[in-house]
């Protein structure tokens, strides 16, 4: 099935990668050039893998996740799949970023620095715990086979809400966690003189807010949204082939345990399970 202004969204995919992959290179250079390397020893070493950690899944992995209904080459496969993939990718970002955290505790732990003292660290942890909340009640909901079809309908918007919600505020957290660490790191010359790291770490900030709007752009267009169900499995049996995830039966599966209803009330039921399922479709 074709996408709509498909050029433009392959434009707009190449960019989110590539700025992506150039923010995650950037961290790297920072904390191996400018800082003290990385290291699992309780030492500035240690502390640096919660940048790159941080940006390479809380941020990079996470916002991939957040499109990957969206590419159009995942369409021909099934819905149970794209869930384990999106679910997948988000937990390997959680895990990385609880490993990121870690990093940090052991460091201020090891230094005698206090721990969750600055707005950064308020805003991360909650950031944290917000997000396995979301993956939790995600799987419970959606990767159940039991879960009711119209609780899925009914919790969907929030759950694209708040994984949006989520994301942003992941990334304004990660821009105030470099600023503090400028602040905090730089001594001689001050981050006010502007020296070489300062305008280095600034221009990764502003790679990030590029990535995060570019992710935003590509899972708020309603023309690049995936098919529901209902269309795919069209196509597909169309195409001689099924797909096995539709959230609701096909009209002779209804016709064949519904004897006693007229053909009016079939359609009415069909056209009820096709507005559930274009609400889960992402």
């Amino acid at each position: 099935m074709a996408m709509e202004n498909f050029r433009q969204f392959l434009v707009a995919l190449f960019a989110a990668v590539l700025f992506g992959v150039v923010s995650i290179i950037f961290v790297l250079v920072w904390v191996l050039q400018y800082r003290e390397g990385l290291a699992w020893d309780g030492a500035l070493g240690e502390f640096n893998w919660h940048p790159l950690l941080m940006v390479t899944g809380f941020i990079f992995i996470q916002g991939i996740a957040i499109i990957v209904y969206r590419l159009p080459f995942t369409w021909q496969c099934s819905k149970l799949t794209m869930k384990f993939t999106h679910a997948g990718l988000h937990l390997v970002s959680f895990i990385l970023a609880v490993i990121s955290v870690v990093a940090v505790f052991d460091f201020h732990n090891g230094a005698k620095i206090p721990n969750m003292y600055s707005l950064h660290s308020w805003l991360g942890l909650t950031a944290v715990a917000l997000y396995c909340l979301q993956l939790v009640l995600g799987v419970g909901i959606y990767l159940i086979p039991i879960t009711p079809v119209y609780w899925r309908a009914a919790v969907m918007p929030l759950h694209i809400y708040s994984g949006l919600f989520l994301f942003t505020s992941v990334v304004a957290v990660a821009l105030m966690g470099i600023t503090e660490k400028l602040i905090f790191g730089l001594s001689d010359p001050k981050y006010k003189d502007l020296p070489p790291e300062a305008i280095f770490v600034n221009v990764l900030g502003l790679l990030l807010v590029i990535f995060g709007a570019l992710i935003l752009w590509i899972a708020t267009r309603p023309s690049w949204k995936r098919p529901s169900d209902q269309v795919l499995h069209t196509l597909h049996t169309n195409g001689g082939g099924e797909d096995n995830t539709k959230v609701g039966p096909s009209l002779s599966q209804l016709t064949d345990g519904a004897d006693s209803e007229t053909t009016g009330d079939v359609r009415k039921r069909i056209n009820k399970l096709d507005r559930a399922d274009s609400l889960i479709a992402e």
